[in-house]
């Protein structure tokens, strides 16, 4: 199956990224957390698969819109 693009949903600093490339997840276990407005807002994963990459870095800067992640769903 084809990877699919992860997106930040808002304005955002990434906080921690609590996966790493090629681990398998279960669906919505949480991938990474986002900070904004000093609250954490969490990107879950829409279903069990494998994380392909991470596109982003800890401390990185992001948009609305911007890609996260790819991820293989099951």
């Amino acid at each position: 199956m084809a990877a699919i693009k992860l997106y930040s949903d808002l304005n955002a600093m990434v906080f921690r990224i609590t996966v790493a490339e090629g681990d398998r997840v279960a669906a919505g276990e949480t991938l990474l957390l986002l900070e904004s407005m000093k609250m954490e807002i969490p990107l879950a994963a829409p279903a069990a698969g494998r994380v392909a990459a991470i596109l982003v870095r800890e401390t990185d800067l992001v948009g609305e819109g911007d890609a996260l992640m790819l991820f293989v769903p099951d």
